[in-house]
């Protein structure tokens, strides 16, 4: 699905030098690196302040315990994404509320957000799946009416852009009151381990955040807040600088291999490719086609059997999840994310794909689902 050690390869020198720089100085904690990297990213995102975390599930968790979210207080997430949104919630004894999503962007549905606020609803965690960002308009005007936090979990659209309708333009996770993301090695901007970020536009809340990532602590052995130890090692942030100088040309290497998907799909009847909204520029985290009047299951098993990679994101709703199950939730409230758990399957995406690669996998599919 992924080629990292390809990737690797085109940079390996300067790679292979920052690694030794930072052993060489062993400063592998709150190093240097790190300063650089978290003030390159802030530069590129344009926004205030980018403070470095252990990993994106961190990252999630500790923007929540900072805006002071209280037992009880009821956080509205999507019910089609990775179980680490909603995962936080309840580990902070939140109650997370989950909602369906718009069948083109696999993003929140706005009306659904409408429909699921109560006086208890203290936050909205919109989820910027598979590359492309969320309706953030209709949703901050959803916020503003009720008085709500967002924040915004973009560790699948790091270099996404949002246009409002004014024209003004925003980075992913710069939108909200704050924004998440993660560093995992897959992701577009990815480290060689564990990472993550927290980013906000707010002085006072990036304080708070500061100190909770690193034990509470602005002063050495001084602890001011309840905190966790989350921090980005300074390895990692070297390697993130390099990939940071090359992350718009990432995405746009996605973009065109995506476009190059979805002309080979194009005459297909039992294919719906993915879809860009007017807002928002897409990175392609992932490459994930529906399938229709087919057999998805069928299809995933004749790739394995071709040692064709794919995968299915995500074969299990959250709100039918052993861990989150609960009998507020009603399936007929989630149609659309009950229809993609069936239709939905991903193939390879990543800065080193080969045209000829993709057209092997175009006609094993096309094959299949022709035959």
């Amino acid at each position: 699905m992924v080629d990292l050690k390809g990737q690797y390869e085109k940079i390996q020198n300067k790679v292979n030098k920052a690694i030794t720089d930072v052993i060489e100085s062993s400063a592998f904690i709150n190093g240097p690196e790190v300063k650089g990297f978290q003030e390159d990213l802030e530069s590129y995102l344009d926004v205030k302040h980018v403070i470095p975390c252990g990993n994106g599930t961190d990252a999630l968790q500790i923007s929540m315990m900072a805006l002071g979210l209280e037992q009880g207080n009821e956080i509205i997430t999507v019910d089609f994404t990775f179980a680490a949104t909603v995962e936080v919630i309840a580990l902070l004894k939140l109650t997370p509320v989950l909602v369906d999503v718009d069948s083109a962007s696999f993003n929140m549905d706005i009306e659904a957000l409408k429909r699921a606020i109560t006086s208890k609803t203290k936050a909205i965690v919109p989820v910027h799946l598979f590359g492309q960002c969320a309706n953030m308009e209709a949703i901050l005007e959803v916020a503003k009416a009720h008085d709500l936090y967002v924040i915004e979990d973009t560790a699948q659209a790091i270099g996404a852009e949002y246009t409002f309708r004014d024209g003004t333009k925003k980075k992913a996770g710069t939108i909200g009151t704050v924004g998440t993301t993660s560093f995992f090695p897959s992701k577009n901007l990815g480290c060689y381990g564990d990472g993550g970020a927290i980013f906000t536009n707010d002085d006072d809340l990036a304080q708070t955040i500061r100190g909770i990532v690193n034990h509470g602590m602005y002063k050495k052995y001084y602890h001011d807040v309840i905190g966790v130890n989350s921090r980005l090692d300074s390895i990692q942030a070297a390697i993130l600088r390099i990939k940071l100088d090359l992350l718009d040309s990432y995405c746009d290497t996605r973009r065109k291999a995506a476009a190059y998907y979805s002309a080979g799909f194009a005459h297909s009847d039992r294919i719906i490719t993915p879809t860009t909204s007017d807002f928002t520029t897409h990175v392609f985290h992932q490459y994930t086609l529906q399938i229709i009047g087919a057999d998805r299951n069928a299809l995933h098993e004749h790739l394995n059997a071709n040692n064709i990679p794919n995968a299915i994101y995500y074969p299990v709703p959250l709100h039918n999840q052993k861990a989150y199950m609960n009998s507020r939730y009603n399936e007929n409230d989630f149609k659309v994310t009950n229809q993609l758990i069936r239709s939905v399957i991903s193939l390879p995406m990543h800065t080193e794909l080969e045209t000829a690669q993709q057209d092997h996998i175009i006609h094993s599919i096309l094959n299949f689902l022709n035959a």
